[in-house]
């Protein structure tokens, strides 16, 4: 096909659509929305995934976590059950404790370490009652998150090894127990215990739906010993010296630990050690795969539109079978009767797919502005695949249900058509 039959075949089919302005516009309508769906899947996708990695590295990029995990069940292996010491009750591992903390925290590259668990209860203040979650930490979480102090302080290493009652505050659940009227110096109650109001955090916001401003920081052996009476911790992190060990820090404390445990096999493993690598690694594929599911939920919103542009297709060739006929009368050929109609098809797709790039990247920019006026650090991203897959669709839907309308019309008989007339 030379390039003046290529441009005759898109004039013609121009000239269609003008003709036909609103049912043109009719029939793009269904692309025009499952492109722009694409565009802004894409977009939340990457907004979500620069919001997570921000709050992540907010606790510091220098970090390796280690969390109770249940150990892996193997034939034959419930001696080794006894002597790794790991304690489970249904998926609660009571195994991790503050000495595992303090003795990973000797390995040469760990610069500062803290231990935490969490415990969701009621706290009083006169006739305020609140629920919130109690965060047990030790004394150097300061030293290593990215909390800030309003005011007041922190608790020491002192207070929290002798279990001295004081507890700091986050913004929102100080404002909820004390209102206008200053915090610091007062007792709340949580269970039968009262403890001092030592410090108020400065506002931090929400993670993953976990509000830290509404957290209550206690010293993490009060809330062991005072709270909850256990002995166990579910979570420490250790601050490296050089992050490029990461790695290999990882698998020296998880060998400390083996140790600590009485593991000999990997496979039993009570805890999980983990670089910060790691989690990036592994928030890109769950926001990938949230991505991909929610893409996939799209295309069958194009399929709906697709089949309406055959169907439309399919009406318009019998509008014009007396066209058609006259066309292959006058010496047009099959190709050229394809072409006009399968061209006209993917002239509609394109050009809704490109209607739909447009109004996808403006609804984007508007969900990243109303996210930041929310307070979120959303940023407004689409990545140029979403540009090349809501094309590649556009292109695609208008070949595979133009082609069927277009051979139809290429297939007409010119004395069968001539005489629908």
């Amino acid at each position: 096909m030379n390039n003046r039959a290529l441009l005759h075949s898109i004039v013609l089919a121009l000239r269609t659509m003008i003709a036909n302005k609103a049912r043109t516009a009719l029939t793009i309508l269904g692309i025009v929305i499952g492109i722009a769906s694409v565009i802004i899947v894409y977009s939340a996708g990457e907004g979500i995934y620069s919001l997570v990695l921000g709050q992540v590295e907010s606790f510091g990029t220098d970090i390796i976590q280690t969390e109770v995990k249940v150990p892996n069940a193997k034939s034959g292996d419930a001696g080794q059950s006894e002597s790794a010491n790991a304690i489970v009750q249904g998926v609660q591992i009571t195994s991790l404790t503050l000495d595992d903390m303090e003795a990973v925290a000797e390995s040469k590259n760990i610069k500062a370490a803290y231990g935490a668990m969490i415990s969701q209860e009621q706290v009083s203040y006169r006739s305020e009652l609140r629920r919130s979650m109690v965060y047990g930490v030790s004394a150097s979480f300061l030293d290593i998150d990215a909390t800030k102090l309003a005011r007041g302080r922190f608790f020491t290493e002192a207070e929290d090894r002798g279990l001295t009652p004081v507890v700091v505050l986050g913004d929102k659940i100080a404002e909820k127990l004390f209102g206008d009227a200053e915090p610091l110096g007062r007792y709340v109650q949580i269970r039968r215990e009262k403890f001092q109001v030592i410090g108020v955090m400065a506002p931090r916001g929400a993670f993953m739906f976990v509000d830290f401003d509404d957290f209550i920081y206690m010293p993490i052996r009060s809330l062991q010993k005072k709270i909850m009476g256990v002995d166990h911790i579910t979570m420490m992190v250790h601050q490296l010296r050089n992050p490029d060990l990461a790695e290999d820090t990882a698998m020296e404390a998880a060998y400390i630990i083996r140790t600590n445990h009485d593991i000999t096999d990997e496979a039993r493993d009570d805890f999980r050690v983990s670089t910060m690598t790691e989690q990036l690694d592994t928030l890109k594929t769950i926001t990938g795969a949230i991505t991909l599911l929610l893409l996939a939920i799209v295309v069958i919103s194009l399929i709906v539109g697709g089949v309406g542009i055959m169907n439309i297709m399919y009406v318009i060739v019998s509008e014009r079978t007396s066209e058609i006929g006259l066309r292959k009368a006058v010496g047009a050929t099959y190709d050229q009767i394809m072409r006009q109609f399968l061209f006209e098809a993917i002239l509609i797709t394109l050009i809704g797919g490109l209607v739909g790039i447009v109004i996808g990247v403006s609804l984007s920019w508007l969900l990243a502005l109303g996210a930041r006026a929310y307070g979120l650090d959303w940023r407004f991203i689409i990545p140029i695949k979403a540009y090349v897959v809501a094309l590649f669709f556009s292109f695609i839907f208008g070949v595979v249900f133009g082609v069927y309308p277009a051979r139809r019309a290429a297939k007409l008989d010119p004395i069968e058509a001539l005489r629908s007339e």
